[in-house]
């Protein structure tokens, strides 16, 4: 599923219902925003590391692995590296996950919800998604508009995080 909105419009909300409803729900969530992430660190964590692979590197299972039997989201994927892009297409069409320093691959079933804050094609065509990646994860393409126009929403919303944060 695949997931384009501006900043702030519920996408992670979204991508939770999503997951609540399909059959990977008993597994987990996890929500990994790319643009926030370091590129130097972006690889390790998605793919997980193995103990002096680089300085200061531990022995660590990558959210992909710790996502397995549920569903991993990337929120603005559009901000990942394109080789990590490339790392994450192969993934795709394994199913197999590799840790960085490591030659052994894990098998995974894990869901990938993605997003993006701008069009996709516009992201393929000034070279910040790759079309391949794209195409593979838009299965289901979903647009979210603002929401300021889905006023409508903000009640629910509104009733929704004020049921939460009370308990």
């Amino acid at each position: 599923v695949f997931l384009v909105g501006d900043a702030g419009s519920g996408k992670e909300l979204f991508a939770r219902f999503i997951h609540e409803q399909s059959d990977s729900a008993k597994g987990p969530f996890l929500a990994l925003n790319c643009a926030a992430i370091p590129e130097g660190l972006l690889e390790g964590i998605l793919f997980g590391t193995v103990k002096g692979v680089y300085t200061g590197a531990v022995e660590r299972e990558g959210l992909l692995s710790q996502a397995d039997g549920g569903t991993i989201f990337l929120d603005e994927i559009n901000s990942m590296p394109l080789s990590s892009q490339a790392k994450l297409l192969r993934v795709l069409e394994d199913r197999t996950v590799h840790k960085l320093g490591s030659a052994k691959e894990k098998n995974i079933n894990v869901r990938i919800i993605s997003s993006c804050n701008e069009w996709p094609r516009a992201a393929v065509d000034r070279g910040a998604l790759r079309a391949d990646l794209f195409y593979r994860l838009s299965v289901v393409h979903i647009v979210i508009p603002p929401l300021k126009d889905r006023e409508g929403d903000i009640p629910l919303l509104t009733d929704y995080f004020l049921h939460r944060y009370n308990q």
